[in-house]
């Protein structure tokens, strides 16, 4: 049995469900731990006793929305399952977890693996699945292990595998461990990369994975948190799932704070119930002694960033007037949509003035260069384009010209991709030259000479 790290407290602002287990020093990733907290009770429930066209109801009746990035009601993305093909069903657990900032989903699976085997074998179940598979990438060695062994548990005691419970339903869970490339986050990319192919992502329509997904079958890819969340909304029952947090953002989301903040880590809160101030300041502790905010991106390194002190106004899908400031945003998928930037995969990142705001960009830059597959020319050269800019201006060649330079070519990748990858690595260059365009003046004044002393090195 492996042993992994537990974090060692819990914030009082938590509602912890899908962590409940997870940083309990009593409580182990065995089979034998699982089932004694109640662990596939809920599953044995739902395959004596619940139809899966029941469950499906229950997850869209939940309103639960993915919790991979894209925020898709996972409900909606069932519905639109193609059952008249007469194809297999493929579920798809996206454990790829690979954007900057992110680290949410591998608490799930190095803490509670049996919580996403139940969850998986649920959903498997209820989308009547032939087979099921987990995409974890292969810097998580020590999570395809443990789940390659709570798997290899379930399995022996009839949870996975032929005649699962003694019923007529049968489905197999393999994990299948990835090259560690971005874009397999993307779903299309990800089932071009369990097919063994390079992980060009598929051009949609038509490719659907709900109508032509893994081997061109019927295909669900749900991200881990998302998942998990199956378990209990079959317990409790999705109208009663959909009172946690607020309409439209029901359920808890777990957060992933990181940067220049007292108290970093993983916290699962309520959707809607607090801001990204009450997750800075109360729940993270705040800045470091001495510092101030210069900058928060939102969702992970994709997400266009905002900058301290500016203010968001507007209307709300619901017609309600809103004028915030970055403390004031709702901590849900739709309070930073309404101020221009994402939620995305749940990744807080607070930076303080003790950085070079350009230097910041030019990490991101240099990160979503090498990610891109090549498949598309205005993402392939583009990327690599603004990578070499940025790359120059920290090493003491900024010119003035720069900033407007970087944005036309963020403004030619965005929108003309296959996938989303071109908005990823566009949206932040957009942004930071939008937000912090006097720094970027600042950078092209600076000496040379100075600048070059101290060179730019990727963090």
């Amino acid at each position: 049995m492996i042993s992994v790290p537990k974090q060692s407290e819990v914030h009082p602002s938590e509602r912890r469900i899908i962590l409940k287990n997870a940083d309990n020093p009593d409580y182990d990733v065995s089979i034998d731990c699982y089932e004694r907290h109640g662990g596939y009770e809920v599953m044995k429930q739902a395959f004596s006793s619940r139809k899966p066209e029941e469950l499906c109801q229950e997850v869209l009746d939940s309103e639960v929305r993915g919790r991979g990035g894209a925020g898709f009601p996972a409900g909606m993305k069932w519905k639109f399952l193609d059952r008249k093909s007469g194809k297999p069903i493929y579920l798809i657990c996206n454990a790829d977890e690979s954007e900057p900032g992110t680290f949410k989903d591998r608490q799930i699976m190095h803490k509670d693996p049996h919580q996403l085997i139940e969850g998986m074998m649920i959903s498997a179940y209820a989308i009547q699945a032939a087979e099921a598979f987990i995409y974890i990438r292969e810097e998580m060695p020590l999570g395809a292990q443990i789940l390659e062994e709570a798997i290899a548990e379930a399995r022996a005691k009839g949870y996975v595998g032929d005649n699962i419970l003694g019923s007529d339903y049968s489905c197999d869970l393999i994990v299948h461990r990835g090259a560690a490339a971005y874009i397999c986050g993307e779903e299309t990319g990800l089932i071009e990369s369990l097919e063994g192919k390079r992980a060009y992502p598929r051009i949609k329509p038509p490719y659907f994975p709900a109508a032509l997904g893994l081997y061109m079958c019927p295909t669900i890819v749900n991200n881990v948190e998302t998942l998990c969340n199956v378990k209990h909304i079959a317990e409790m029952g999705g109208k009663e799932y959909a009172k946690i947090g607020r309409p439209g953002n029901t359920g808890t989301r777990i957060w992933c704070l990181s940067g220049h903040v007292k108290n970093p880590g993983y916290y699962e809160l309520e959707n809607g119930k607090f801001t990204y101030g009450d997750l800075i300041y109360k729940i993270g502790g705040g800045l470091r002694e001495g510092r101030t905010l210069q900058a928060v991106i939102p969702g992970g390194s994709s997400a266009k960033v905002w900058r301290a002190g500016e203010r968001f106004s507007g209307k709300l899908r619901s017609g309600e007037a809103f004028d915030w400031a970055i403390d004031d945003v709702p901590l849900d998928f739709d309070g930073p949509m309404a101020a221009g930037s994402m939620s995305g995969s749940g990744a807080v990142i607070v930076v303080d003035d003790s950085v070079d705001i350009v230097e910041v960009l030019a990490n991101i830059n240099a990160f979503y260069a090498h990610e891109s597959c090549g498949q598309c020319t205005p993402c392939r050269e583009g990327s690599l384009w603004m990578k070499k800019i940025t790359t120059r201006m920290v090493n003491g060649g900024a010119r003035e010209e720069d900033a407007d330079l970087l944005a036309s070519i963020g403004d030619q990748i965005a929108g003309r991709t296959i996938c989303a990858h071109g908005e990823a690595c566009a949206w932040p260059t957009q942004s930071f030259v939008a937000k912090f365009r006097d720094k970027f003046t600042e950078k092209a004044k600076e000496d040379p000479e100075k600048a070059s002393k101290r060179p730019f090195r990727l963090v």
